[in-house]
């Protein structure tokens, strides 16, 4: 349990590469006296520190694809509609497997602390994206009413120029955009009240102060 006996809880660190999510996440685990414990919740398989066997299979299929033509495959839309459903079904279950890691941790009394978040990486895409195909609809619905919601949101924030410069990925406008969605979100899928903005644009050390302030205080209010 947390201090005074209390049931742990999860935090999620959100924003754009190059925000700094996984070093303050790191640090928060490393650094300060919280009963941390860090889990990655989002797409990458490389950075994934709980990953469903699956997921790694699927992994290594599609960069195995990716290098090699396919023989005697089924007609291109079949092969898709089948790759679409489990991609679909792999996901979910990915998902739904890292949640109840979180939640086990939880019950032993950890503060989980989430790098990145299902729901706030895919809200642009999957569900307040335009022409929607069916499979993204049923993974945003998921997530948006029925996948659990971290007790605590903490936006990593910084303008375009910043975070281009730090990982020199994507494009200025399309990082305005992200930026803007993850600003909006909040308000978007209901969670304002647990829901809060840091300037990733101060030295890391400020920001992982910062953030583990406003762990302290949700820690204090449970």
């Amino acid at each position: 349990m947390t201090a005074g006996g209390r049931r742990g809880f999860t935090v999620a660190l959100i924003g754009c590469d190059g925000a700094g999510k996984t070093t303050v996440a790191r640090a928060l685990e490393r650094a300060t006296e919280l009963p941390v414990r860090y889990l990655y919740m989002g797409v990458s398989a490389e950075a994934s520190n709980r990953q469903l066997p699956s997921t790694r299979v699927a992994h290594a299929i599609k960069l195995r694809a990716a290098a090699r033509p396919v023989r005697g495959s089924p007609p291109h839309g079949v092969r898709r509609a089948g790759r679409s459903a489990l991609r679909l079904a792999n996901r979910l279950a990915e998902e739904w497997y890292r949640q109840l890691i979180a939640q086990a941790f939880v019950a032993g009394g950890s503060i989980v602390v989430f790098d990145r978040h299902f729901l706030a990486d895919y809200h642009a895409f999957d569900v307040a994206g335009a022409r929607r195909p069916l499979s993204r609809r049923i993974h945003g619905w998921m997530l948006v009413h029925a996948y659990p919601r971290p007790d605590l949101v903490v936006l990593l924030d910084a303008p375009p120029e910043v975070l281009f410069a730090r990982k020199g990925e994507g494009t200025l406008a399309s990082l305005a955009r992200r930026r803007e969605d993850y600003l909006g979100l909040a308000h978007a899928v209901g969670i304002d009240r647990s829901f809060a903005v840091v300037s990733a644009t101060q030295p890391v050390d400020v920001v992982v102060a910062d953030v583990a302030t406003l762990v302290r205080e949700a820690a204090a209010g449970r």
